[in-house]
């Protein structure tokens, strides 16, 4: 009997969640998403948006400051 490698769950962030952890408001994250510079979001069927947690610490790399 063989068993499936473990495969970690990938955390879905809410966007209160992510707005908290960049202290900035919820329409800042509409502004920036409705430009193409937020993360990669997954729209729900209800309207409500979700960004998993490996794009949103991706995207955070690509914004480090190589200075």
């Amino acid at each position: 009997m063989t068993t499936a490698a473990y495969q970690p769950r990938d955390d879905k962030l809410t966007l209160a969640e992510i707005c908290k952890d960049l202290k900035i408001s919820r329409s800042t994250f509409y502004d920036w998403r409705a430009k193409g510079r937020a993360p990669r979001c997954i729209k729900l069927p209800n309207g409500d948006i979700r960004v998993r947690r490996s794009d949103y610490e991706h995207w955070l790399d690509d914004r480090e400051d190589a200075a």
